[in-house]
């Protein structure tokens, strides 16, 4: 799905400008890294998030996780007692 229909020119080096909207939008700035990926529509360019900012980002997810591993702990506990 196309969003925007940007088209920007590539300069005597291989650079070429990133949007500022695509920039705020992705929170690019000087210094991130980007990785490109060729697929079969064409080329992606995608974010590499720094470690540090993945730190605490699973806060919200935390209980839901816990509360699995509860129901997977006694689902094998009902299992086993079912094996004997």
């Amino acid at each position: 799905m196309v969003k925007n229909d940007l088209s920007y020119t590539i300069t005597a080096k291989g650079t070429v400008t990133i949007p500022a909207e695509i920039r705020r939008k992705y929170k690019l700035k000087k210094g991130s890294r980007v990785k490109f990926v060729e697929t079969e529509e064409g080329i992606l360019l995608v974010p590499i998030v720094p470690l540090e900012e993945l730190f605490g980002i699973d806060k919200d997810a935390k209980e839901m996780v816990f509360e699995m591993i509860r129901e997977l702990q006694e689902e094998r506990k009902r299992e086993a007692s079912e094996e004997k």
